[in-house]
């Protein structure tokens, strides 16, 4: 019976993701990849496209910056106010996305590229403390205290000894990153502005009309597949010892 209730929750899940990727590389004759060729030709899903790659790379980069920063400061200096980091993962993501809506609005800040950077940013940050503290968290602090005993200063511990061994989940963060800026939908509707759009944005604007196509179905083929190989990687990464 158990088998069964599992099967049944499977199904319910991914039927639907099947039926999208079947779509999308089938019509009236069969197999086909003719969807995908007439997205590369689309120029509006070619500047989306290039809009939330840049987005994702770019909140990626400062994110896992700031955030393993963060890790690094709260671990070793036994900073307090920790619990902070974990309110944007736990707070319904459409209130947060409101309120950097009124902040940008209080100080009059210009919505667009800019502004949903910011906002993937400061939403990515805590997703990269959690996992690079985590990391950090299993190794001795006794290593870095003899890197500095045989002549190392803090900067050449903290690069050679600290992000080696914060390597994994550094990694780990910037998958978990990429593949939450890659795919976000609330947040970036709330901050962005006229003549910016990305992916998720470009999908709603066409399935709010009621445009459901083939093209549409290999547009989100396309997303899910990223996706799903970052998660795959993430998992992986995320897994690995030592």
């Amino acid at each position: 019976m158990i088998r069964i209730y599992v099967a049944i929750i499977f199904a319910f899940l991914y039927i639907p993701i099947a039926f999208v990727i079947v779509s999308s590389f089938t019509d009236e004759t069969g197999l086909t990849v003719k969807w995908f060729e007439r997205l590369i030709k689309d120029s509006k899903v070619v500047s989306a496209f290039y809009n939330s790659l840049t987005l994702a790379l770019l909140s990626t980069v400062f994110s896992v910056i700031l955030g393993t920063s963060a890790a690094y400061a709260f671990l070793r200096t036994k900073m307090r106010f920790e619990s902070f980091f974990y309110t944007p993962i736990v707070i319904p993501e459409i209130t947060e996305a409101l309120s950097l809506l009124l902040f940008y609005k209080l100080f009059s800040f210009p919505l667009g590229f800019t502004s949903v950077l910011l906002g993937h940013i400061a939403f990515n940050i805590a997703f990269v403390f959690v996992i690079v503290k985590a990391r950090l968290s299993g190794y001795e602090k006794s290593i870095e205290e003899a890197s500095l005993t045989l002549g190392a200063n803090e900067i050449q511990t903290f690069l050679k000894i600290t992000v080696p061994l914060a390597m994994p989940g550094i990694v780990a963060a910037s998958l978990i990153a990429f593949t939450l800026s890659w795919d976000n939908f609330i947040k970036t509707v709330f901050t962005t502005g006229p003549g910016f759009q990305t992916l998720p944005l470009l999908i709603w604007s066409q399935a709010a009309r009621g445009v459901v196509s083939p093209t549409l179905s290999a547009l989100t083929t396309m997303m899910l597949a990223v996706s799903m190989i970052l998660a795959y990687l993430y998992v992986k990464v995320s897994t690995q010892r030592g």
